[in-house]
């Protein structure tokens, strides 16, 4: 079994799944955006490309598969067997035994016959009659017969007969989903039908009849796609949350596959759980997903909204926006609204995290907390003074900030003991509220109003002083921490990043740059700012007390980022790269518009290639054997007699466990990657240290030495060597004698004589 793989940058790979190595890439040259295997064609492959010269029009090609020694080879041998289809995978699909393939696209459906190259196009009508859409979703053939099963905008599903004719079709439909069928696929034997759409439901339709279908409801969010295992014992959804779901033939569900949730959209921004130092972010409608970053699944996902989503286009339903963790991760806030732009519906949560549960509960509940949207939100971290000194503030639309804080609660029939209140109220000049960040040691509260950053004193709530820098208004602003803790730096809409020195309350530096994410570190003086400026993102990594950046990424990627979290390590990493340290501590994490989580790696490119193969362990794993012990014994004793003996023991590197090496001779030859990309690597492995010398350089070094102090006292030498002989013997009693130095001097001598003439006789 082989795995092909197409991408966007016009190349096919085929892959060793097993071990995750491509073993040849095809270039075709052009966008391929579906592609198709089919077992009868072994040596071509099907491939959707845009059609040249014409925009948004598609093209069904064949590639021929050049065969070559090789690794990279050419595709260009095309032929172009379908035109005007859709761009989607599911859009088009091969019929019985791989004689004809059909497209959908629009309202329109084509159907090329391959031996009698013959190609029907059938059409519906694009008038939407009693809220009917006859638009096509998605197709599928059946297995063994002759038959078409199509999926269409307006949740039907339309069965396909006797298409060999352009006159005598017919078909028949089926109704169930009240939005678009998002993805067909029939069983193994062509009994059943499955379908999947919006409603997060799986649908079974049994001998192609509306009467006979069951469910299995309830499968967390929208179906993209189906697929059925080669055996039919199988069925597995992937939904548009990034979840596969596992389902056994009689329609139970088995396991699921979940990563990373895809959300509609990441309001909470990336945050880390203090407690578990996991992401957390949106997760599915109205959840708070913690998602762990070593073992790359979720932990678990807590209800905040607590109502059911209804999968439906149009209707204004309560999300969540806003989540912050206390210090220690003890208390979380939340923030939930609904999506109403005049008059939002506003709650406010506190939850307490119980360590008899191991969950959140909810203690405290505030409606309408801001009469409009709330922008910001964040807890005083003053983990050494523990929870009595929790402060929670709140900025909104409604031009003020809030400040929150637990009292005791004097309800006699009251769950907890505590809960929260308002304590007090600002503002500046009827501005509106945007960003809110407190001091390292939670003396300062520093609350952006527009163009101006305002710095609050936390305990008597007195205005202490105001920054501003026009044009354009503040977009993020921060704290300096541990040698930097007196500066306050913020980023402008307009273009500028500026650093205020709290101590002389004046402008320290600022720096021309689009920063969208401003993230600083809690472990250290560093400050990483993200711009995004000519379809790129770039990385600035800065310390506030000096305005030039310590490491500089141009062009990170080309997607933007939107969201970036320091992550502290489990235990300080050790980088050899100067450039690299400031990520010792922490590291960093962002998310694009796309949702790709992505990080910085610190790690050579042999360190990244070398876990990818499943082959390294395999000498720690190998069974033991009755010769691998007598080996072993044998190498053991060998060692220890030359030890004995007192033989020089000369370490060679090679003998030692090189990854690059120990990849060479594990790795299969015909998956290797190219020999000029590993002979770098492995010559690097090969050469030994200018610092371990070989014992022939030690040798010729003791020549030299011992041959410039014979020359001066040589009946010393021989005092000497006699008396350490002695000493010798006495210790190691029957040992062979150990030769002199004067010996040995004479024994080379004899070694470096030509004796070429000898040959003669």
């Amino acid at each position: 079994m082989q795995l092909y793989s197409s991408s966007l940058d016009g190349t096919i790979k085929l892959w060793d799944f097993m071990d995750g190595i491509p073993i040849k890439t095809f270039t075709v040259g052009s966008k391929l955006l579906a592609l198709y295997v089919l077992a009868s064609a072994e040596d071509s492959v099907f491939v959707v490309i845009p059609k040249k010269g014409e925009r948004d029009t598609f093209q069904l090609v064949s590639v021929e598969l050049t065969k070559g020694a090789g690794q990279d080879l050419e595709g260009k041998e095309l032929s172009v067997v379908l035109d005007g289809v859709g761009e989607s995978s599911k859009q088009i699909a091969f019929g019985r035994e791989d004689s004809y393939v059909v497209s959908v696209k629009d309202v329109n459906l084509q159907v090329y016959f391959f031996k009698r190259k013959l190609l029907n196009r059938f059409s519906l009508s694009t008038v939407k009659t009693k809220g009917g859409d006859n638009r096509f979703s998605c197709v599928v053939c059946h297995p063994t017969e002759d038959c078409i099963a199509t999926g269409h905008a307006d949740g039907k599903i339309r069965l396909w007969r006797n298409f060999h004719h352009k006159k005598g079709y017919t078909y028949s439909a089926l109704h169930w989903h009240h939005d678009t069928v998002m993805d067909l696929a029939y069983s193994l034997e062509g009994t059943r039908l499955l379908s999947g759409g919006v409603e997060s439901v799986l649908v079974q339709w049994h001998n192609e009849s509306s009467c006979q279908k069951d469910f299995l409801p309830r499968l967390g969010s929208p179906i993209e796609c189906i697929s059925m295992s080669s055996d039919g014992v199988l069925c597995c959804t992937l939904h548009t949350d990034n979840r596969i779901s596992i389902i056994n033939s009689n329609l139970r569900f088995s396991r699921s596959i979940q990563g990373l949730i895809k959300s509609r959209d990441v309001k909470t921004g990336l945050v880390v759980d203090p407690r578990t130092k996991a992401l957390v972010l949106n997760g599915e409608p109205g959840h708070l997903q913690f998602y762990s970053l070593q073992s790359d699944q979720q932990l678990f996902s807590l209800d905040i909204v607590q109502r059911q989503y209804i999968h439906q286009a149009g209707l204004k339903q309560s999300d969540l926006v806003k989540v912050a963790f206390s210090a220690r991760g003890t208390w979380l806030a939340t923030v939930e609204e609904s999506e109403e732009v005049a008059d939002p519906e506003l709650q406010l949560k506190l939850w307490f995290y119980s360590e008899e549960t191991q969950s959140f509960a909810l203690n405290t509940r505030i409606n309408t907390p801001h009469d409009n949207h709330i922008t910001d939100m964040c807890f005083r971290d003053m983990d050494e003074l523990g929870d009595d000194s929790l402060i929670l503030v709140t900025t909104g639309r409604d031009c003020v900030f809030k400040v929150w804080v637990m009292v005791e609660d004097s309800d006699p029939e009251a769950h907890q003991s505590v809960s929260w209140s308002c304590d007090f109220v600002g503002s500046y000049h009827n501005y509106q509220a945007t960003n809110c960040c407190f001091s390292e040691d939670g003396s300062l509260l520093a609350v952006s109003f527009e163009e101006t950053v305002t710095v609050w004193d936390s305990l008597t709530w007195d205005l202490k002083c105001t920054f501003c820098h026009p044009p354009g208004n503040i977009r993020n602003i921060c704290f300096g921490r541990l040698t930097c803790s007196k500066y306050l730096i913020g980023a402008t809409d307009y273009g500028f990043l500026c650093c205020w020195n709290l101590l002389t309350c004046a402008l320290e530096w600022s720096a021309h740059l689009n920063v969208v994410v401003l993230q600083p570190d809690p472990l250290s003086e560093h400050i990483a700012a993200v711009s995004w400026l000519s379809k790129e993102s770039s990385l600035f990594v800065f310390k506030p007390s000096e305005p030039w950046p310590v490491y500089i990424q141009r062009n990170l990627c080309k997607e933007k980022i939107l969201l970036a979290a320091f992550v502290p390590r489990d235990e300080p990493e050790t980088i050899s790269s100067e450039k690299y340290l400031w990520l010792r501590k922490s590291q960093l994490f962002f998310l694009t518009d796309t949702q790709e989580l992505m990080t910085l790696s610190t790690k050579s490119l042999e360190e990244r290639l070398t876990p990818s193969s499943k082959q390294l362990a395999v000498e720690e794993s190998l069974p033991v054997t009755p010769f691998s012990v007598l080996l072993g014994k044998h190498r053991r004793q060998q060692a220890q007699e030359d030890t004995d003996l007192g033989k020089p023991v000369v370490h060679n590197k090679q003998e030692q466990a090189s990854p690059a090496v120990k990849e060479l001779l594990h790795t299969p030859a015909h998956v290797l990657p190219s020999a000029s990309f590993l002979c770098t690597i492995f010559i690097n492995s090969l050469l030994i240290s200018k610092e371990n010398k070989s014992a022939e350089e030690v040798a010729d070094e003791v020549e030299m030495e011992s041959e410039k102090a014979e020359d001066d006292s040589d009946e010393e030498d021989v005092t000497a060597m006699e008396q350490e002989d002695t000493s010798h013997m006495e210790l190691l009693g029957d040992m062979t004698r150990k030769l002199s130095k004067s010996q040995e001097k004479e024994l080379r001598k004899i070694r470096k004589m030509d004796y070429s003439w000898i040959s003669a006789f």
